[in-house]
């Protein structure tokens, strides 16, 4: 069957309601834009870049409150130090494969630089996953100009998942997976405000693969798990971007960042020694303008006991992100071999037996 979104399949993860887009573009200001790198010559290239553009662009001059939580540390983003010590994001977060992460952090700068953004230092935000088995990453297929082109293309509206950008090479339990998104409504009594995530995939056994709570990787398994690529092994990476519109401080987007792993073990992730699983989180309902600072700021903040929802949405957004990726993502065949898509149709066999 073609490929499709968790919600074609009937598979809607808890109660909350998603935006209009089910995306982490349905945060106000917030856009997305993938480069995919795909070619044979002079070399197998199955690589690309994401860029996650907080403020519509302006963030690199109104920055905004982030925080960041690491599950498992075998993974690469840069700008941690910085988010941990002042709580604030002050760039696009790009993701992209393992080698690639200088490439694309120098970008972000010249990017800044060519723009006139750079009357500050900049400390950008990129993370990686690795592709290696699809994708001739000793050959460094990525460039700046990739970076740059995933930077313009960035926009509002319905996100591409699956094999494009950051994601095109990467594997998920076994099968192709790749970049997926969703998001969530909130209702607190401040006001209504959306929660989106968007995930880059490539972590985690078939057996440990759960959908809506049914053992799915388990009963496929037997079937699929002879495609494996014999070199396939439970660590590869994922890399989970949190976003909202709400008023919220830094230690209240470390606390949203840790409910990522929530969705991610929901799925099957158990932060195996060799992954690397690592959250950022922002929220631009507080603005932080570095041109002619007020005295003061004047800031909002919901309170902690308001968070609840929050938190649902958070893992059940990352929860429904990861699917996307998996029911999104097409069988692909790099430089190592085959790598094939999670079977549709298979999937909706299994979970029309279990009652959910």
């Amino acid at each position: 069957m073609p490929r499709a979104r968790a919600r074609d399949l009937g598979i809607a993860i808890g109660r909350l309601p998603p935006g209009p887009h089910n995306a982490i573009t349905d945060v106000p200001g917030v856009l997305v834009g993938h480069c995919t790198v795909i070619h044979d010559e002079p070399v197998i290239a199955r690589t690309g870049v994401t860029m996650i553009v907080p403020r519509e662009g302006a963030i690199w001059t109104d920055h905004a409150f982030a925080g960041v939580f690491l599950f498992n540390g075998n993974g690469e983003m840069t700008g941690i130090p910085w988010i941990e010590e002042s709580g604030l994001l002050g760039s696009p977060i790009g993701l992209t494969n393992t080698y690639a992460v200088g490439v694309v952090r120098d970008a972000l700068i010249a990017h800044a630089v060519e723009r006139g953004h750079s009357h500050r230092f900049h400390l950008p935000v990129v993370a990686e996953t690795f592709d290696g088995w699809l994708n001739d990453i000793d050959a460094f297929p990525v460039t700046a100009d990739h970076a740059r082109a995933a930077l313009d293309a960035a926009s509002g509206g319905p996100v591409p998942e699956g094999n494009v950008g950051g994601g095109t090479g990467m594997r998920c339990h076994g099968f192709k997976g790749g970049i997926g998104t969703a998001s969530r409504v909130v209702d607190v009594p401040a006001g209504r405000y959306t929660v989106g995530v968007l995930v880059q995939a490539n972590y985690g056994r078939m057996r440990d693969l759960r959908i809506d709570g049914v053992p799915v990787g388990r009963l496929l398994e037997p079937r699929w798990g002879g495609t494996q690529p014999p070199e396939t092994r439970p660590e590869g990476s994922i890399i989970m971007v949190v976003a909202t519109d709400a008023p919220l401080v830094p230690v209240q987007c470390r606390r949203l960042a840790r409910r990522a792993v929530v969705g991610l073990a929901r799925v099957g992730g158990l932060g195996y020694n060799s992954s690397g699983d690592l959250v950022v989180a922002f929220a631009t309902g507080n603005h932080i303008p570095l041109d002619s600072p007020p005295s003061r700021y004047d800031l909002g903040m919901i309170p902690h006991p308001h968070l609840d929802t929050f938190f649902e949405a958070v893992a059940d957004a990352t929860e429904e992100s990861i699917l996307n990726a998996l029911t999104s993502a097409e069988t692909m065949t790099g430089k190592r071999g085959t790598v094939h898509a999670l079977p549709l149709d298979e999937v909706k066999e299994i979970l029309a037996r279990y009652p959910r």
